[in-house]
């Protein structure tokens, strides 16, 4: 298990190695000039020579990217031109948001998507299997920003059981609290993970009736187990390999892909940062971000790997 441990950690690091070289190429390297873009075309020549100098940009391109990545490994970052302020403030005041808001989402999508995959698994070609099929099609085809416009016009206007927008923060001082903050993520949540659990209740079936056909099933239905008992004891464990696949994409999609919700909910999250960082041409944000979720992506795939190997012992002994 620790040599299974340490190839995986190996092949993480240069992962994470490989992406910061090229987000620093795509931002850093490739024709024109990133203080000109910033500043626009009006830009005086001694406005952008300040800002070329403030942006290192008057360095080799080498000794650029050590000091960038240099100054990620101990967590020190550059200002951002729009904000003046370190990247890594502004990023971990939008975590504060975007992460709450991708695991409640992925904790959404699991319940509702291992409930209805097993349910439509056990009752196959039946009614119940039908309409899991059909609603979770009807899921995938709906896009998130029109499902969570609908949410607001039912809940927030309609109802007006919640706000349309907004996020009062986590602390009682500032007008919030835990609880006001949860319910302002609940709409956004159930938007996100109405796809995604669509998405994973399909591979959860798919994974389940095709365990469910083994030989070693069928043994153990042969020994007196009941079909429930041979689902939960022998299927759902063997099952899980390609379920984990989908979903730890699914919570690295969660985290970085909510550009669209976040601006829709007015939530001051990574993808609200992106996009306003975007708009402000602001590259220095834009690359720290990019990154960020890169690592996140690669990061998920370990735990991933890892979970991989805990649930199939075969994994570690190759």
């Amino acid at each position: 298990m620790l040599l299974f441990l340490l190839k995986r950690l190996a092949a993480m690091a240069a992962t994470l190695a490989v992406a910061s070289a090229l987000v620093f190429a795509v931002l850093e390297l490739l024709p024109g000039n990133a203080a000109q873009v910033i500043l626009g075309d009006s830009a005086t020549k001694e406005s952008l020579a300040a800002l070329e100098a403030k942006l290192g940009l008057d360095r080799p391109a080498v000794e650029r990217y050590a000091h960038w990545v240099g100054g990620l490994l101990q967590g020190r970052t550059a200002d951002s031109i729009s904000y003046s302020e370190p990247t890594a403030a502004l990023i971990m005041q939008r975590l504060q948001v975007t992460l709450p808001l991708a695991v409640l989402a992925m904790v959404i999508t699991v319940v509702l998507a291992l409930g209805l995959g097993i349910y439509a698994a056990s009752h196959h070609n039946k009614l119940g299997d039908v309409g899991v099929m059909a609603a979770s099609q009807v899921g995938i085809a709906i896009p998130n920003f029109w499902f969570a416009i609908l949410l607001i016009l039912v809940f927030a206007v309609q109802l007006q059981w919640v706000s349309a927008g907004g996020f009062p923060g986590w602390r009682e001082s500032d007008g919030g609290g835990v609880l006001k903050a949860l319910k302002a993520l609940v709409l956004p949540s159930v938007a996100l993970a109405l796809v995604q659990a669509a998405i994973l209740a399909r591979v959860t079936r798919s994974a389940v009736l095709e365990v469910m056909r083994e030989d070693y099933v069928r043994t153990a239905r042969a020994k007196g187990l009941s079909r429930r008992q041979a689902l939960w004891r022998h299927v759902l464990r063997n099952a899980m390999i390609p379920v984990l696949t989908v979903m730890g994409l699914q919570f690295a999609n969660l985290i970085t892909g909510t550009i669209v919700v976040e601006n829709v909910f007015v939530l001051p999250g990574i993808g609200r940062l992106v996009f306003q960082a975007i708009s402000n041409r602001d590259l220095v944000v834009v690359r720290d971000v990019v990154m960020l979720l890169a690592a996140v992506v690669v990061v998920v795939n370990f735990v991933v790997d890892v979970l991989y190997a805990w649930i199939d012992p075969r994994l570690r002994r190759g």
